[in-house]
């Protein structure tokens, strides 16, 4: 059993039952079930059932808006307008995406045969989702998975299982079958199972890198197909012709967005040295205006941290920092897990505050001199995630962002994605992508057919095309 914690004050709201680890196996088995039944379904089946699920994303706003801030802490308006709108966007392009799943042609590749490329589903998906986008990561999750022809079982966050068990009850209200979306709740001990059992084909994680290593640890023994979205230490480049003040209102926002737990945050701000002091202080002028305050608020631009031990562990991150503290630096007195919004200026490159993955509103600042070690330094780190970078020269930007290590930069922003647009790291970041059209083909697979058409002639010894 799982105690829910509400993080804006510190008070239980529900006792959430864990799934007993020998459950998960039939929760796969009904899963697989299901499976056999959904892979035989039309694109348009599919695509159909999808708009059916958004539609009913949006009913429900009002109950999935009261669950997810009960459990995250995130302000209201910010899931309610924004995040929960988002999901349903992206179900509806998945389920465009579904109708668009196919292979890459036929042609004679070998004389005397045709051969087709299919794209067919790979089965059971065992996913696991985090507790900082608990629904948006279930859509990502399950979006392009069923329309990919799939059956899904998902092991959401202990701190965060409701929006996903509702959003897996809408599934089967949108039609799709009863077992083709499974829940199953509790610890890593739980998640080791499903990432374990037999009949899962293939893994898909959102979560620490830490987390990404002991999956692909768990998943070597099937062997099954992995993807894995995991951490990130989102540079921002800013050269000294940088509109400052646009620069400090759009680094703030990636980096308190969530109250910074994002693995895509604004974490390092790279300035060049002629302009350091102004953008410092830019940044914290931005910084002082980001109220923490009651989700329920409308005054409130970021919630609390998750749990009191999350607050505990960016404290310390903080407390330990090289550098000087600008603004902030300290927990928010009073119930909840509130952190403040918290700058740090001129930290060595290579020290914890720099290289790890705080998972709070914390940036930290240094300089650069010239684009070369710009780019050494925004690449100095196990991470890949995400960047930006702040110029009005176009040239540079271009330049700058194809050397960088990342699955996406944006110029002169910090923190927009979009439904068709991929989503994923490289290096410590992971592999695979979530959105997109590429998303749904993380989902299947490409099967070779080949046809002899060729009259029937005396049977030769093999020989390779």
């Amino acid at each position: 059993m799982t105690t829910l914690i509400n993080p804006a004050d510190g008070r239980a709201l529900a006792e959430m039952p864990d799934t007993p680890v020998a459950s998960v196996a039939s929760a796969v088995r009904a899963a697989r079930e299901a499976f056999e039944q959904w892979r035989e379904t039309t694109p348009g089946e599919r695509a159909r059932v999808l708009l059916r699920l958004a539609d009913l994303v949006e009913e429900d706003a009002e109950e999935l808006t009261r669950l997810e801030v009960e459990e995250t802490g995130k302000p209201a308006a910010v899931f309610r307008d924004g995040e929960l709108p988002f999901a349903a966007d992206n179900l509806r392009f998945f389920a465009g995406a579904a109708r668009s799943l196919e292979g890459t042609g036929a042609g004679v590749l070998s004389a005397g045969y045709t051969s087709l490329l299919l794209r067919r589903p790979i089965g059971v998906v065992g996913s696991i989702t985090p507790w900082n986008f608990p629904f948006v990561m279930a859509v990502w999750k399950i979006g392009p998975a069923v329309a990919a022809g799939n059956a899904v079982v998902i092991k959401p966050a202990p701190r965060t299982p409701r929006t996903t068990l509702r959003l897996a009850a809408l599934v089967a209200r949108a039609g799709a079958p009863e077992s083709l979306v499974q829940v199953v709740t509790g610890g890593a001990d739980v998640g080791e199972a499903l990432v374990a059992d037999p009949g899962v084909d293939m893994v898909s994680v959102t979560g620490s890198t830490e987390t990404g290593r002991a999956v692909m640890r768990g998943a070597v023994a099937g062997p099954k197909r992995v993807h894995l979205e995991l951490g990130g230490k989102a540079p921002a480049l800013v050269f000294a012709d940088a509109a400052l003040e646009d620069m400090a209102a759009g680094v703030v926002m990636g980096a308190t967005y969530n109250t910074g737990q994002d693995c895509t945050a604004a974490t390092r701000v790279y300035v060049e040295r002629s302009r350091y002091g102004e953008a410092v202080e830019a940044l914290r002028e931005a910084l002082a205006r980001v109220r923490p305050g009651d989700p329920w608020s409308a005054g409130a631009d970021i919630g609390p941290l998750i749990s009191a031990e999350h607050r505990d562990r960016v404290h310390g991150f903080v407390s330990r920092a090289s550098g000087r503290v600008v603004h902030g630096g300290r927990p928010v007195d009073g119930p909840g897990f509130y952190y403040a919004p918290t700058l740090i200026a001129d930290a060595e490159q290579s020290s914890e505050i720099v290289q790890g993955e705080v998972f709070g509103p914390v940036l930290v600042a240094l300089p650069f001199e010239g684009e070369d070690e710009a780019v050494r330094l925004a690449n100095g780190t196990p991470y890949g995630l995400a960047s930006s970078v702040w110029s009005s020269d176009v040239s540079r930007a271009l330049r700058v962002s194809h050397r960088l290590d990342v699955g996406v930069t944006w110029v002169n922003d910090h923190l927009p994605i979009a439904s068709e647009a991929p989503h994923g790291g490289v290096k410590g970041s992971g592999f695979g992508k979530d959105m997109s059209h590429e998303a749904v083909l993380e989902y299947s697979a490409t099967r070779h057919l080949m046809i002899k058409h060729a009259a029937p002639r005396e049977r030769d010894s093999f020989r390779p095309a």
